[in-house]
Protein backbone atom coordinates (compact mmCIF):
# COMPACT_ATOMS: atom_id res chain seq x y z
CA UNK A 1 0.00 0.00 0.00
CA UNK A 2 2.93 1.92 0.70
CA UNK A 3 4.35 2.05 -2.65
CA UNK A 4 0.75 2.70 -4.54
CA UNK A 5 0.52 5.45 -2.44
CA UNK A 6 4.30 6.76 -3.20
CA UNK A 7 3.27 6.30 -7.10
CA UNK A 8 0.20 7.96 -6.71
CA UNK A 9 1.93 11.01 -5.38
CA UNK A 10 4.61 10.78 -8.31
CA UNK A 11 1.31 10.68 -10.81
CA UNK A 12 -0.15 13.14 -9.24
CA UNK A 13 3.31 15.58 -9.54
CA UNK A 14 3.70 14.51 -13.18
CA UNK A 15 0.03 15.36 -13.81
CA UNK A 16 0.78 19.05 -12.29
CA UNK A 17 3.87 19.21 -14.82
CA UNK A 18 1.80 18.73 -17.59
CA UNK A 19 -0.47 21.14 -16.77
CA UNK A 20 2.41 23.91 -16.39
CA UNK A 21 1.48 25.37 -20.09
CA UNK A 22 -1.65 25.88 -19.11
CA UNK A 23 -2.29 26.88 -15.81
CA UNK A 24 -0.83 29.50 -13.57
CA UNK A 25 -1.36 27.77 -10.70
CA UNK A 26 0.16 24.80 -11.89
CA UNK A 27 2.87 27.29 -12.99
CA UNK A 28 3.53 28.54 -9.53
CA UNK A 29 3.45 24.84 -7.96
CA UNK A 30 5.99 23.90 -9.84
CA UNK A 31 8.69 26.73 -9.96
CA UNK A 32 8.19 27.41 -6.10
CA UNK A 33 9.51 23.86 -5.38
CA UNK A 34 12.50 24.01 -7.92
CA UNK A 35 15.08 25.21 -5.60
CA UNK A 36 13.77 23.91 -2.13
CA UNK A 37 17.16 21.65 -1.74
CA UNK A 38 19.54 25.22 -1.98
CA UNK A 39 17.40 27.35 0.35
CA UNK A 40 16.84 24.41 3.11
CA UNK A 41 20.69 23.37 3.05
CA UNK A 42 20.95 27.10 3.17
CA UNK A 43 18.47 27.91 6.43
CA UNK A 44 19.87 24.50 8.16
CA UNK A 45 22.93 26.37 8.93
CA UNK A 46 22.28 27.17 12.56
CA UNK A 47 21.93 25.53 15.96
CA UNK A 48 19.21 27.43 17.43
CA UNK A 49 15.86 24.98 17.54
CA UNK A 50 13.54 24.90 14.78
CA UNK A 51 9.76 24.17 14.90
CA UNK A 52 8.52 23.59 11.33
CA UNK A 53 4.72 24.39 10.76
CA UNK A 54 2.96 22.82 7.72
CA UNK A 55 -0.19 24.43 6.29
CA UNK A 56 -1.64 22.96 3.14
CA UNK A 57 -3.15 26.69 2.42
CA UNK A 58 -3.94 30.30 3.64
CA UNK A 59 -7.16 29.10 5.41
CA UNK A 60 -4.69 26.70 7.36
CA UNK A 61 -2.01 28.84 7.68
CA UNK A 62 -4.49 31.93 9.15
CA UNK A 63 -5.09 29.07 11.92
CA UNK A 64 -1.65 28.18 12.84
CA UNK A 65 -1.03 32.00 13.21
CA UNK A 66 -1.66 32.20 16.30
CA UNK A 67 0.31 29.89 17.49
CA UNK A 68 3.02 31.01 15.92
CA UNK A 69 3.27 34.11 17.40
CA UNK A 70 2.60 33.19 20.69
CA UNK A 71 5.41 30.78 19.90
CA UNK A 72 7.68 33.44 18.40
CA UNK A 73 6.89 35.70 21.14
CA UNK A 74 7.68 33.10 24.12
CA UNK A 75 10.80 31.45 22.23
CA UNK A 76 12.07 33.98 20.35
CA UNK A 77 15.24 31.94 19.78
CA UNK A 78 13.48 29.72 18.26
CA UNK A 79 12.89 29.30 14.54
CA UNK A 80 9.55 28.98 12.03
CA UNK A 81 9.94 26.70 9.02
CA UNK A 82 6.71 27.30 7.52
CA UNK A 83 5.58 25.12 4.78
CA UNK A 84 2.57 25.31 2.28
CA UNK A 85 1.83 22.86 -0.36
CA UNK A 86 -0.77 25.21 -2.03
CA UNK A 87 0.55 28.40 -3.97
CA UNK A 88 -2.92 29.92 -2.93
CA UNK A 89 -1.05 29.96 0.58
CA UNK A 90 2.86 30.19 -0.25
CA UNK A 91 2.31 32.83 -2.53
CA UNK A 92 0.80 35.37 -0.25
CA UNK A 93 2.47 34.63 2.45
CA UNK A 94 6.11 33.60 1.28
CA UNK A 95 7.07 37.18 2.86
CA UNK A 96 6.06 36.30 5.90
CA UNK A 97 7.88 38.02 9.00
CA UNK A 98 7.40 35.48 11.75
CA UNK A 99 8.84 32.89 9.80
CA UNK A 100 12.49 32.55 9.14
CA UNK A 101 11.98 30.61 5.81
CA UNK A 102 8.81 29.80 4.29
CA UNK A 103 8.82 26.97 1.56
CA UNK A 104 6.56 25.11 -1.00
CA UNK A 105 6.11 21.33 0.61
CA UNK A 106 8.11 18.85 -1.92
CA UNK A 107 6.17 16.21 -2.92
CA UNK A 108 5.55 13.30 -0.74
CA UNK A 109 8.06 10.17 -1.82
CA UNK A 110 10.03 8.65 0.40
CA UNK A 111 13.33 10.51 -0.72
CA UNK A 112 12.80 13.72 -0.78
CA UNK A 113 10.90 13.37 2.88
CA UNK A 114 14.06 11.99 3.97
CA UNK A 115 16.30 14.92 2.81
CA UNK A 116 13.81 17.59 3.88
CA UNK A 117 13.81 16.14 7.30
CA UNK A 118 17.52 16.03 7.29
CA UNK A 119 18.21 19.42 6.31
CA UNK A 120 15.66 20.84 7.84
CA UNK A 121 16.54 19.31 11.24
CA UNK A 122 13.09 20.49 13.32
CA UNK A 123 13.27 19.73 17.32
CA UNK A 124 9.31 19.64 16.37
CA UNK A 125 6.61 19.65 13.58
CA UNK A 126 3.49 20.96 13.73
CA UNK A 127 0.43 20.18 10.67
CA UNK A 128 -2.63 22.25 10.58
CA UNK A 129 -5.77 20.55 10.54
CA UNK A 130 -5.39 18.20 7.26
CA UNK A 131 -2.32 17.21 6.30
CA UNK A 132 -1.59 13.65 6.37
CA UNK A 133 1.35 13.31 4.33
CA UNK A 134 2.30 9.56 4.64
CA UNK A 135 6.32 9.56 3.56
CA UNK A 136 7.00 12.62 5.92
CA UNK A 137 5.51 11.59 8.78
CA UNK A 138 7.28 8.14 8.89
CA UNK A 139 10.61 9.96 8.54
CA UNK A 140 9.96 11.86 11.45
CA UNK A 141 8.91 8.75 13.44
CA UNK A 142 12.28 7.23 12.30
CA UNK A 143 13.87 10.46 13.41
CA UNK A 144 12.43 10.23 16.50
CA UNK A 145 11.14 14.31 15.88
CA UNK A 146 7.80 14.98 18.26
CA UNK A 147 4.87 16.02 15.47
CA UNK A 148 1.42 17.48 16.53
CA UNK A 149 -1.92 18.44 14.30
CA UNK A 150 -3.39 21.38 15.31
CA UNK A 151 -6.51 22.13 14.81
CA UNK A 152 -7.83 18.58 13.92
CA UNK A 153 -11.54 17.79 13.64
CA UNK A 154 -12.38 14.36 11.83
CA UNK A 155 -16.21 12.56 10.62
CA UNK A 156 -16.76 9.11 10.30
CA UNK A 157 -16.55 9.33 6.39
CA UNK A 158 -12.57 10.10 6.58
CA UNK A 159 -10.68 6.96 5.32
CA UNK A 160 -8.98 6.56 8.70
CA UNK A 161 -12.50 5.19 10.24
CA UNK A 162 -13.91 3.12 7.29
CA UNK A 163 -13.07 -1.18 7.06
CA UNK A 164 -10.41 -0.39 4.70
CA UNK A 165 -8.71 2.04 6.73
CA UNK A 166 -5.61 0.39 8.21
CA UNK A 167 -2.88 2.07 6.14
CA UNK A 168 -4.64 5.76 6.56
CA UNK A 169 -4.57 4.69 10.00
CA UNK A 170 -1.07 4.16 10.08
CA UNK A 171 -0.68 8.08 9.34
CA UNK A 172 -2.67 8.78 12.65
CA UNK A 173 -0.50 6.53 14.54
CA UNK A 174 2.87 9.03 13.10
CA UNK A 175 1.53 11.70 15.60
CA UNK A 176 2.85 12.77 18.73
CA UNK A 177 -0.19 14.50 20.07
CA UNK A 178 -3.61 15.93 18.44
CA UNK A 179 -5.08 19.00 19.31
CA UNK A 180 -8.67 18.39 18.25
CA UNK A 181 -11.69 20.73 17.60
CA UNK A 182 -14.22 18.79 19.31
CA UNK A 183 -15.74 15.66 20.95
CA UNK A 184 -16.99 13.80 18.32
CA UNK A 185 -13.09 13.60 16.68
CA UNK A 186 -12.20 12.81 20.11
CA UNK A 187 -14.50 9.43 20.16
CA UNK A 188 -13.39 8.76 16.72
CA UNK A 189 -10.32 8.76 17.55
CA UNK A 190 -10.55 6.77 20.97
CA UNK A 191 -12.61 4.44 18.94
CA UNK A 192 -9.24 4.02 16.64
CA UNK A 193 -7.21 3.19 19.98
CA UNK A 194 -5.68 6.76 20.08
CA UNK A 195 -5.77 8.71 23.11
CA UNK A 196 -3.22 10.98 22.79
CA UNK A 197 -5.16 13.94 22.40
CA UNK A 198 -6.31 17.06 23.95
CA UNK A 199 -9.84 18.46 22.96
CA UNK A 200 -9.35 22.44 22.96
CA UNK A 201 -11.54 23.72 20.51
CA UNK A 202 -10.04 25.70 17.29
CA UNK A 203 -7.46 28.67 17.00
CA UNK A 204 -9.30 30.38 13.98
CA UNK A 205 -11.31 32.09 16.90
CA UNK A 206 -8.36 33.74 18.31
CA UNK A 207 -6.96 34.66 14.93
CA UNK A 208 -9.98 36.23 13.58
CA UNK A 209 -10.53 38.39 17.27
CA UNK A 210 -6.85 39.41 16.85
CA UNK A 211 -7.53 40.53 13.56
CA UNK A 212 -10.36 42.31 14.83
CA UNK A 213 -8.80 44.48 17.87
CA UNK A 214 -5.88 45.50 14.93
CA UNK A 215 -8.15 46.43 12.49
CA UNK A 216 -8.29 49.90 10.91
CA UNK A 217 -10.50 52.40 10.20
CA UNK A 218 -11.77 53.16 6.71
CA UNK A 219 -12.50 56.22 5.49
CA UNK A 220 -14.27 54.82 2.01
CA UNK A 221 -16.17 52.66 3.70
CA UNK A 222 -17.25 55.07 6.79
CA UNK A 223 -17.85 57.95 4.59
CA UNK A 224 -20.05 55.13 2.26
CA UNK A 225 -21.81 53.61 5.74
CA UNK A 226 -22.85 56.98 6.75
CA UNK A 227 -24.52 54.99 9.91
CA UNK A 228 -26.77 53.62 7.92
CA UNK A 229 -27.56 50.26 7.94
CA UNK A 230 -25.16 48.30 6.14
CA UNK A 231 -25.71 44.93 5.28
CA UNK A 232 -21.79 43.47 3.63
CA UNK A 233 -22.16 40.27 1.17
CA UNK A 234 -17.88 38.66 1.82
CA UNK A 235 -16.73 36.41 -0.35
CA UNK A 236 -19.52 36.62 -2.60
CA UNK A 237 -19.85 33.94 -5.98
CA UNK A 238 -22.40 34.33 -8.42
CA UNK A 239 -25.37 32.59 -6.92
CA UNK A 240 -25.81 34.75 -3.78
CA UNK A 241 -24.52 37.46 -5.86
CA UNK A 242 -28.18 37.02 -8.14
CA UNK A 243 -30.47 36.65 -4.50
CA UNK A 244 -28.87 39.54 -2.83
CA UNK A 245 -28.80 42.36 -5.94
CA UNK A 246 -32.69 40.93 -6.61
CA UNK A 247 -33.41 41.93 -2.89
CA UNK A 248 -31.95 45.09 -3.86
CA UNK A 249 -33.00 46.37 -6.77
CA UNK A 250 -36.63 45.26 -5.85
CA UNK A 251 -35.69 47.30 -2.23
CA UNK A 252 -33.66 50.38 -3.50
CA UNK A 253 -34.33 52.37 -0.15
CA UNK A 254 -33.51 49.66 2.17
CA UNK A 255 -30.08 49.08 3.50
CA UNK A 256 -26.96 50.11 2.02
CA UNK A 257 -24.81 47.25 0.56
CA UNK A 258 -20.80 46.46 0.29
CA UNK A 259 -19.92 43.79 -1.59
CA UNK A 260 -16.58 41.75 -1.42
CA UNK A 261 -16.73 39.50 -4.19
CA UNK A 262 -14.61 36.24 -4.30
CA UNK A 263 -13.21 36.83 -7.81
CA UNK A 264 -12.09 40.21 -8.22
CA UNK A 265 -11.37 40.07 -11.87
CA UNK A 266 -12.67 42.61 -14.16
CA UNK A 267 -14.88 40.21 -15.91
CA UNK A 268 -16.58 39.79 -12.77
CA UNK A 269 -17.01 42.79 -10.91
CA UNK A 270 -18.18 44.13 -14.50
CA UNK A 271 -20.36 41.19 -14.35
CA UNK A 272 -21.54 42.34 -11.16
CA UNK A 273 -21.93 46.07 -11.74
CA UNK A 274 -24.47 45.13 -14.02
CA UNK A 275 -26.41 43.10 -11.68
CA UNK A 276 -26.95 45.61 -9.58
CA UNK A 277 -29.86 48.45 -10.88
CA UNK A 278 -29.39 50.68 -7.79
CA UNK A 279 -26.54 53.66 -7.70
CA UNK A 280 -23.32 51.81 -7.24
CA UNK A 281 -19.60 52.64 -7.16
CA UNK A 282 -16.47 50.66 -7.06
CA UNK A 283 -13.89 51.00 -4.08
CA UNK A 284 -10.84 51.93 -6.32
CA UNK A 285 -12.82 54.65 -7.75
CA UNK A 286 -14.44 56.13 -4.67
CA UNK A 287 -15.41 59.55 -5.28
CA UNK A 288 -16.28 61.27 -1.72
CA UNK A 289 -19.12 63.02 -3.69
CA UNK A 290 -20.58 59.70 -5.04
CA UNK A 291 -20.38 57.89 -1.62
CA UNK A 292 -23.21 59.09 0.35
CA UNK A 293 -25.81 58.82 -3.21
CA UNK A 294 -24.42 55.20 -4.06
CA UNK A 295 -26.26 52.33 -2.46
CA UNK A 296 -23.88 49.83 -3.07
CA UNK A 297 -19.71 49.90 -2.72
CA UNK A 298 -17.78 46.97 -4.57
CA UNK A 299 -14.87 45.90 -2.83
CA UNK A 300 -12.43 45.47 -5.92
CA UNK A 301 -9.34 44.46 -4.20
CA UNK A 302 -7.76 42.04 -1.74
CA UNK A 303 -7.09 42.05 1.78
CA UNK A 304 -10.12 44.39 3.62
CA UNK A 305 -12.97 42.06 4.29
CA UNK A 306 -12.33 41.28 7.64
CA UNK A 307 -11.74 45.03 8.04
CA UNK A 308 -14.61 46.09 6.37
CA UNK A 309 -16.86 43.67 8.61
CA UNK A 310 -16.69 46.07 11.00
CA UNK A 311 -18.89 48.58 9.17
CA UNK A 312 -21.43 45.83 8.98
CA UNK A 313 -24.80 45.43 10.84
CA UNK A 314 -25.38 42.21 8.68
CA UNK A 315 -23.03 39.78 6.78
CA UNK A 316 -23.82 37.29 4.49
CA UNK A 317 -21.44 34.98 3.79
CA UNK A 318 -20.72 33.67 0.12
CA UNK A 319 -20.13 29.75 -1.39
CA UNK A 320 -23.09 28.37 0.19
CA UNK A 321 -24.72 27.35 -2.91
CA UNK A 322 -21.77 26.13 -4.15
CA UNK A 323 -18.78 23.65 -2.83
CA UNK A 324 -19.10 25.21 0.74
CA UNK A 325 -19.27 28.65 2.63
CA UNK A 326 -16.38 31.21 3.53
CA UNK A 327 -14.80 32.61 6.43
CA UNK A 328 -17.92 33.18 9.11
CA UNK A 329 -15.94 33.78 12.00
CA UNK A 330 -14.14 36.88 10.53
CA UNK A 331 -17.71 38.58 10.67
CA UNK A 332 -19.12 37.06 13.56
CA UNK A 333 -16.52 38.34 15.79
CA UNK A 334 -17.91 42.05 15.04
CA UNK A 335 -21.18 40.80 17.09
CA UNK A 336 -23.55 40.73 13.59
CA UNK A 337 -25.73 38.13 12.46
CA UNK A 338 -24.24 35.84 9.87
CA UNK A 339 -26.10 34.82 6.77
CA UNK A 340 -25.19 32.11 4.34
CA UNK A 341 -26.38 29.48 1.52
CA UNK A 342 -27.58 25.94 2.38
CA UNK A 343 -24.35 24.01 1.81
CA UNK A 344 -22.57 24.46 5.22
CA UNK A 345 -23.11 21.39 7.10
CA UNK A 346 -19.44 20.49 6.64
CA UNK A 347 -18.78 23.54 8.55
CA UNK A 348 -18.78 22.76 12.13
CA UNK A 349 -18.95 26.31 13.02
CA UNK A 350 -22.00 27.88 10.91
CA UNK A 351 -23.51 24.17 12.37
CA UNK A 352 -22.96 25.48 16.23
CA UNK A 353 -23.35 29.38 15.18
CA UNK A 354 -26.77 28.47 13.56
CA UNK A 355 -27.84 26.39 17.34
CA UNK A 356 -26.44 29.52 18.95
CA UNK A 357 -28.96 32.06 17.51
CA UNK A 358 -26.12 34.32 15.37
CA UNK A 359 -26.35 32.55 12.21
CA UNK A 360 -28.87 31.62 9.15
CA UNK A 361 -29.23 30.04 6.08
CA UNK A 362 -31.24 30.61 3.46
CA UNK A 363 -32.06 27.93 0.16
CA UNK A 364 -33.81 30.69 -1.75
CA UNK A 365 -34.86 34.06 -2.59
CA UNK A 366 -37.72 34.28 -0.51
CA UNK A 367 -35.76 32.75 2.84
CA UNK A 368 -33.39 35.36 2.04
CA UNK A 369 -36.05 38.28 2.39
CA UNK A 370 -37.85 36.58 4.76
CA UNK A 371 -34.71 36.72 6.86
CA UNK A 372 -33.39 40.16 5.60
CA UNK A 373 -37.28 42.15 6.22
CA UNK A 374 -37.06 40.74 10.23
CA UNK A 375 -33.32 42.12 10.72
CA UNK A 376 -34.43 45.23 9.25
CA UNK A 377 -37.75 45.39 11.28
CA UNK A 378 -37.00 43.99 14.94
CA UNK A 379 -34.33 45.92 16.15
CA UNK A 380 -34.60 43.41 18.95
CA UNK A 381 -33.95 40.67 16.46
CA UNK A 382 -31.01 42.03 15.56
CA UNK A 383 -29.45 42.77 18.63
CA UNK A 384 -30.14 39.33 19.83
CA UNK A 385 -28.28 37.80 17.04
CA UNK A 386 -25.48 39.76 16.98
CA UNK A 387 -25.07 39.02 20.64
CA UNK A 388 -25.16 35.66 19.78
CA UNK A 389 -22.46 35.89 17.47
CA UNK A 390 -19.96 37.78 19.27
CA UNK A 391 -20.64 35.49 22.98
CA UNK A 392 -20.08 32.52 20.45
CA UNK A 393 -16.53 33.86 19.52
CA UNK A 394 -15.96 34.75 23.10
CA UNK A 395 -16.59 31.15 24.24
CA UNK A 396 -14.41 29.79 22.30
CA UNK A 397 -11.30 31.68 22.46
CA UNK A 398 -8.32 30.11 24.19
CA UNK A 399 -6.81 27.53 21.79
CA UNK A 400 -4.01 28.54 21.19
CA UNK A 401 -2.74 29.32 24.11
CA UNK A 402 -3.63 26.00 25.40
CA UNK A 403 -1.66 24.74 22.61
CA UNK A 404 1.33 26.76 22.83
CA UNK A 405 1.74 26.52 26.49
CA UNK A 406 1.70 22.53 25.96
CA UNK A 407 4.13 22.43 23.13
CA UNK A 408 6.78 24.47 24.25
CA UNK A 409 6.99 22.49 27.26
CA UNK A 410 6.73 19.07 26.41
CA UNK A 411 9.99 16.89 25.71
CA UNK A 412 8.50 14.56 23.57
Amino acid sequence: MKLIYSLGVVLYTALIYVAFPFSQKARSWTQGRRKWISRLSEYSNSERPTIWFHCASLGEFEQGRPLIEKIKERSGETRILLTFFSPSGYEVRKNYEKADLVLYLPPDTPGNAKRFIRLAKPDKAIFIKYEFWYNYLEQLQKSKIPVYLVSGIFRKTQPFFRSYGGFFRKHLAGFTHFYIQDENSARLLKESGIDQYTVCGDTRFDRVHEISLAAADNEIVEGFRCNEKTVVAGSSWPPDEEIITRYINTNPDKLKWIFAPHEIDEANINRLVNLIKVPAIRYSKADEGELQASKVLIIDNIGLLSSVYKYASIAVIGGGFGKGIHNILEAATWGIPVMFGPNYNRFREAVQLIKHGGAYSFTSYDDFRTILDRFINEDNFLEKSGKSSFSFIKKNLGASEIICSDILTKNC
